[in-house]
């Protein structure tokens, strides 16, 4: 479908489970090669063992600059070249400006924040050599309105706007650069905070409640707006925000229905 896409080889963080799982398997789909960076062993040799030869799997701390440089390192000596790049990975703890312990917003900002920007730095002039590509940077509905006592993960989704921004800015006409921002996605990271809550059911049925449609999205459905984003088909955009939120935030809570 994405013809572009043949033969281009993409890095994908928080690649072995989730959204980005599900954007290797699109990306493949349509003949690319993915290298997927992930700190949890066994779901990402499990991702390369499914997804065949053209997976690459290096277990990486996405917060450290060192481990970054040289998993992308390896991914340039198994395929040559790269393309593209899905920043995606994330993690979620929930405080307040208060409660946060100033560890856990280190943590909530180097992931979630600092890996973009390593990732860019170390992806980037590669993505030069090859004639230009794309930069997806996966945001949130969070980085446009807030959960209470998400202090730190809705501070970092609101600056991944910026750092889309600057890139686009800073690379054009090359690179483009663009952010995906979902809602709330059924994926480990989802289902783990869920169970984190002293009423999870409650918790789940409130994510569904506050989309217009009624239900949460699945990670496949946020995949396949990053790789059309990615896509030629989507080449005159560059330092925007797609949102893919089921209406999440469009509505005023309360508000009556005919």
């Amino acid at each position: 479908m994405y013809k572009d896409l043949e033969n281009t080889t993409v890095v994908i963080t928080g690649g072995a489970k989730g959204i980005g799982l599900s954007t290797a398997e699109v990306f493949i789909r349509e003949g690319a090669n993915v290298i997927l960076l992930d700190l949890d062993m066994e779901a990402g040799n499990l991702a390369e063992k499914n997804l065949g030869a053209q997976c690459l799997f290096i277990r990486t701390d996405v917060a450290k600059s060192t481990e970054i440089k040289n998993a992308i390192d390896k991914g340039i000596d198994k395929f040559g070249a790269i393309h593209h790049l899905v920043n995606n990975a994330g993690i979620i703890h929930y405080a307040n400006a208060v409660t946060c312990k100033e560890e856990d917003w280190d943590k909530v900002m180097n992931v979630n924040l600092k890996s973009y920007y390593l990732t860019a730095k170390y992806t980037i002039p590669f993505m030069q050599k090859s004639g230009g590509g794309v930069v997806i940077n996966v945001g949130s509905a969070q980085s446009f309105i807030s959960s209470a006592n998400m202090v730190h993960y809705t501070t970092a989704k609101s600056a991944v706007l910026g750092l889309t921004r600057a890139i686009a800015i800073d690379f054009a006409p090359m690179i483009r650069c663009l952010s995906i921002c979902p809602g709330t996605v059924d994926t480990p990271m989802a289902r783990n905070a869920w169970a984190e809550a002293s009423n999870p059911e409650q918790i789940h049925q409130d994510s569904i409640d506050m989309h217009v449609l009624k239900r949460i999205a699945m990670p496949i459905e946020v995949a396949e707006m990053i790789v059309f984003a990615t896509s030629n088909r989507c080449g005159f955009m560059t330092g925007q925000h797609i949102r893919v939120d089921g209406g999440l935030g469009i509505k005023i809570p309360g508000s009556v229905e005919e």
